[in-house]
């Protein structure tokens, strides 16, 4: 609780608060880094906002992405939308780099064979700037992330 009222005291009065899908390029946020890189489905694919297009994995596990959020947020849920993922880790971070990553989520998804995995993950504690994906492990070799959606509020910049 201390960490929001700090971030809340830091805010600039002109800053609004509204609950947005902060996992979105539109809103700023990019993929910093990725394990596996496809041509025809690169890692953006994971925020662009269509569920169509997908980043996929090449192989061997574990396999990971970083989200940058480029300023403070307070993450209330999160959805993702995978394929064929058995085991999913969540770190975060309030650092202004990616480092000093702590464990906030892990879960084992059900496996659906033939369509999409749609998991709702309710959080708590859910101030970060990067969120670190790790899976972990798969029910195939190849597996794809369609959609990362992080509903929540931009709490301040990074400044």
């Amino acid at each position: 609780m201390r960490e929001g009222r700090e971030y809340a005291e830091k805010r600039p009065l002109n800053f609004k608060m509204r609950k947005v899908d902060l996992c979105l390029s539109s809103e700023g946020t990019e993929v910093i880094l990725a394990t596996s890189n496809d041509e025809k489905h690169p890692p953006e694919n994971i925020i662009d906002g269509n569920s169509e297009t997908f980043w996929t994995t090449t192989g061997m596990f574990p396999q990971e992405f970083i989200i940058c959020f480029h300023k403070h947020v307070k993450i209330e849920k999160l959805v993702i939308q995978s394929y064929l993922v058995r085991t999913l880790r969540i770190e975060k971070t309030t650092s202004k780099e990616p480092v000093g990553f702590e464990q906030w989520v892990e879960k084992d998804l059900v496996h659906t064979e033939g369509q999409l995995q749609n998991e709702e993950i309710v959080v708590h504690d859910g101030y970060a700037t990067f969120l670190r994906f790790i899976l972990v492990s798969a029910f195939d070799h190849f597996v794809s992330v369609h959609s990362i959606s992080a509903e929540g509020l931009a709490v301040s910049s990074l400044s």
